[in-house]
């Protein structure tokens, strides 16, 4: 996921209107669930992994298996695998670059298993931190020789897999948890969850609602397809799901001027003229768009809400106003980031969300009828 500069930022221009408005954001808690301690993904474009192992192990407190630290880079490694290959016998024409979906994670996760991040850390080479730099340069270069060779040898299949010990480590055949011996699947049986609980929604109108549709992000480079709903009850889905105990994982836009993660404060503002800095010491709760499916489907078609990043959903928050914000947890550690969580208004994830992935079980009974779940 590649962050890039829009601006989208904030304050009405009619200086009479924010008299009234209160100087000062103050938040109060509506729904707070458990999750694990804010890591770092550092230097590279695994968003994806984070926040999808952050929501695994927040299913794992709910289920009551106590807290956990996953491994993302053992997914990472699998995942890195089968894009590779995608781009093979696409050709070149896939997508080797770090950038991936949520169900990319879960469905590795599924096939592969997990371990804990003592049993692979994925750091390999001279760093405290992960740093994906020179391993993606590298996989850029290699997967080049079987496209012009067309043939994918097991030698060349043999090289990959060594580069991935290089900087990544070997991978484990088994590790020990608690004093048991378990296995990467073994492991995921243990853990007791079904993976195919898990479904990703979105909502578009270029799509048909309550079908399976491809959303068209160039991280979607397998293709799978996601339930369309109308924006309504997507959101819907998102509040009985966090009302119920039920985390959610969210894929959307961070490159707005109005994302200001050192504020953790993520909205739609009404002017759209003023800076981040502006928007960063503004001391009045900023007006917004009220978002309706027809903008959020302009926003999308018009290239101002891109598929660049994923987080983790873990609460709700009220201002003083009584506007609603979902507290997310985010994966850049806590130097930059303060609590390492944002709060998104309720327009800001009505009109940046790509997609979000739930547990089915906690949808409401009359949208899984509609979607045949």
């Amino acid at each position: 996921m590649k962050i890039r500069a829009i601006l989208l930022g904030a304050l009405v221009a009619i200086s009479g209107s924010l008299v009234a408005q209160e100087t000062v954001y103050k938040f109060t808690t509506v729904v707070d669930l458990p999750a694990t301690p804010v890591k770092n993904q550092a230097k590279t474009g695994t968003c994806w992994c984070y926040g999808a192992t952050s929501f695994i192990e927040s299913e794992l407190i709910r289920t009551g298996k106590g807290e956990l630290d996953l491994s993302e880079m053992f997914t990472v490694r699998h995942n890195y695998n089968k894009r590779i290959y995608d781009n093979y016998i696409r050709r070149g024409r896939g997508n080797v670059t770090p950038g991936s979906l949520i169900h990319m994670a879960i469905n590795m996760m599924d096939k592969y298993g997990l371990v804990p991040e003592y049993a692979y850390n994925g750091i390999n080479y001279e760093s405290e931190t992960h740093n994906h730099d020179e391993l993606g340069a590298y996989v850029e270069a290699m997967v080049e020789v079987p496209i012009k060779m067309k043939k994918m040898s097991p030698e060349s299949k043999e090289l990959m897999e060594a580069l991935f010990d290089v900087y990544l480590g070997k991978l484990p055949e088994t590790f020990e948890y608690k004093g048991k011996e378990y296995t990467p699947l073994s492991f995921k049986e243990y853990l007791g969850l079904d993976f195919s609980d898990y479904v990703e929604l979105t909502s578009f109108t270029h799509h048909p609602f309550y079908e399976l549709v491809e959303v068209e992000v160039p991280d979607n480079w397998d293709h799978q397809p996601m339930y369309n709903l109308p924006l309504d009850e997507f959101m819907e889905v998102i509040n009985h799901s966090l009302h119920n105990g039920y985390t959610v994982a969210w894929d959307g836009d961070c490159s707005e001027a109005a994302y200001v993660f050192e504020r953790e404060l993520c909205i739609v503002p009404q002017d759209t003229k003023l800076t981040r800095k502006d928007i960063l010491e503004s001391t009045v709760i900023i007006p917004e768009i009220e978002v309706t499916q027809e903008i959020r489907q302009n926003f999308f078609e018009t290239f101002l809400t891109v598929d660049d990043h994923i987080e983790h959903i873990t609460g709700i928050v009220k201002d003083q106003n009584g506007t609603i914000y979902y507290q997310t947890k985010n994966s850049w550690g806590t130097e930059r980031n303060g609590t390492g969580y944002h709060k998104m208004s309720e327009n800001f994830v009505k009109g940046k969300t790509i997609s979000v992935l739930v547990n089915k079980n906690a949808m409401p009974k009359e949208i899984r009828k509609k979607l045949g779940l």
